[in-house]
């Protein structure tokens, strides 16, 4: 098989988006918040478990520690116990204490919308920082790359066998996407991922995409 050129692939990602847009709008967060804090402590926290699970989580946390003036102050074993069904919770209890500090130490306890200045807060990565730039700030600066969308973009082939980490596959996304499309392209794919391109079980032959898929029924 002849491989794909650039122009090609931007072409078919156009439609992708195209399609994902007309069905699913713009997309929104699976995890609730109420502002850049929350919102950032909720990913930290959405770390190798649902973000369903995280929730249920964070009212209770929130409720107890609702600035990061009040979370910096907190006793980490105290977060320990709000946090304690998640997996992780004794680490991530201590990073968000420490996001807390660090907001209040070196941001004047404000959420900064900057990927760059994100990526220095205890917990946050740049897959964290996309999700807050995007879902908190609406000014993407690169595609969140989780488990959905990593898989989504090797299976429609939008990143090859060579986009081996979520860094490189990154990378792929935002020169097939347009930068206005950053925007929905996370929140968008983990929304197909869980309908229809499943792990496991995906449902091909009902896809929205199956004609703009060269993968189509490799899967099921």
């Amino acid at each position: 098989m002849a491989r794909e050129s650039l122009a090609s692939k931007k072409q078919r990602a156009a439609e992708i988006e195209r399609r994902l847009y007309d069905y699913y709008g713009a997309g929104e967060a699976s995890l609730d918040f109420t502002d850049p804090f929350t919102l950032t402590v909720a990913v930290v926290l959405s770390a190798q478990c649902t973000d369903a699970a995280v929730n249920k989580i964070t009212p209770k946390l929130f409720a107890a520690y609702p600035t990061p003036y009040q979370l910096a102050a907190a006793n980490v074993a105290d977060v320990e116990d709000i946090i304690h069904p998640l997996g992780f919770f004794r680490s991530k209890a201590k990073n968000i204490v420490a996001l807390a500090q660090t907001l209040v130490a070196d941001f004047d306890g404000v959420v900064p919308a900057d990927i760059d200045q994100l990526q220095k807060l205890p917990g946050v990565g740049r897959k964290t920082a996309n999700c807050v730039m995007c879902a908190a700030f609406q000014q993407p600066q690169g595609i969140a790359v989780d488990t959905h969308v990593f898989r989504i973009a090797h299976r429609l082939k939008l990143a090859g066998p060579s986009a081996d980490t979520p860094a490189k596959t990154e990378e792929v996304l935002i020169k097939v996407f347009p930068q206005h499309d950053w925007l929905y392209v996370n929140h968008q794919f983990v929304h197909f991922g869980r309908e229809f391109c499943r792990a496991r079980s995906p449902r091909c032959a009902e896809c929205i995409l199956g004609d703009v898929c060269p993968t189509r029924g490799l899967w099921g």
